[in-house]
């Protein structure tokens, strides 16, 4: 998972789907802790761990490594696509310490992505054998029954007057509002919120605490309007959303 929030929603339905059955379902949350409870000395043991890049690799870089993958028998990596990206926006460098730590070899690997992935289907062919891929409905197509419109605004002032307008007018909350940066987030936060709007907003700077607490208000109801940065831009489901907003022309497109 390439986020915290995007590991802890897939932790939450792996929950619902196994109940019953008896799989020991872990989420790694905090590291430091993690260490203790998966260290070399510990005798928990876990049949389904969901975590992120950056921190399965913490633990795997103490000295001695804190969590032991070589009996992981299925190496799950959802939105590959964003993950195999080179540069400091993907984790291409930590796959590859954490595929290489998975050393069974009877291990198997699954790249799943929303979209399609030409570098990861091209990673796959040199570097894996025997390949499976599996498409559902068309590749990288709009869903029909989501109403799409393209507004001109004209100028950045255009984009608020525009909100503000939206507002004015009702809507139907609740609505995710997308931005291009945490700076940006912060200036259409405070000019919203001025608005008298029940808005909240979600990026990299806020802490985790408040990170959750918001993801959670807005599955709530309590949130009208999440501005957000590409954090919650691969996914997050939020069941009942009325409304995406791209404030900002997304910078990909899909």
């Amino acid at each position: 998972m390439g986020t915290r929030e995007l590991a802890s929603q897939t932790h939450r339905e792996l929950l619902k789907l196994s109940e019953g059955i008896g799989f020991r379902i872990h989420l790694i949350h905090k590291a430091a802790e993690t260490a203790k409870k998966f260290g070399p000395k510990s005798s928990q043991k876990f049949d389904i761990l969901v975590t992120t890049p950056n921190r399965l690799i913490y633990l795997l870089k103490q000295d001695p490594p804190a969590i032991d993958l070589t009996r992981v028998e299925w190496l799950v990596v959802d939105e590959s696509d964003k993950l195999f990206e080179e540069g400091k926006t993907g984790f291409r460098d930590q796959l590859a310490t954490i595929f290489l730590a998975c050393s069974s070899h009877v291990v198997k690997r699954a790249m799943f992505s929303a979209t399609f992935a030409h570098d990861v289907e091209q990673w796959c062919k040199l570097n894996l054998d025997n390949i499976i891929s599996v498409s559902i409905g068309a590749r990288n197509a709009a869903v029909e029954t989501v109403d799409q419109e393209l507004l001109f605004v004209g100028s950045e002032t255009g984009k608020l007057l525009a909100m503000r307008d939206l507002v004015k007018k009702g809507f139907t909350p609740p609505a995710l509002v997308f931005v291009q940066s945490i700076e940006r987030a912060k200036e259409l936060f405070h000019e919203l919120v001025y608005e008298g709007i029940n808005v909240d907003v979600i990026h990299a700077d806020r802490t985790q605490q408040q990170r959750d607490n918001v993801v959670h208000s807005f599955r709530a109801g309590k949130i009208w309007v999440l501005i957000c940065t590409a954090l919650l831009a691969r996914g997050i489901d939020f069941k009942g959303v009325n409304m995406v907003i791209n404030f900002d022309f997304p910078s990909s497109a899909v």
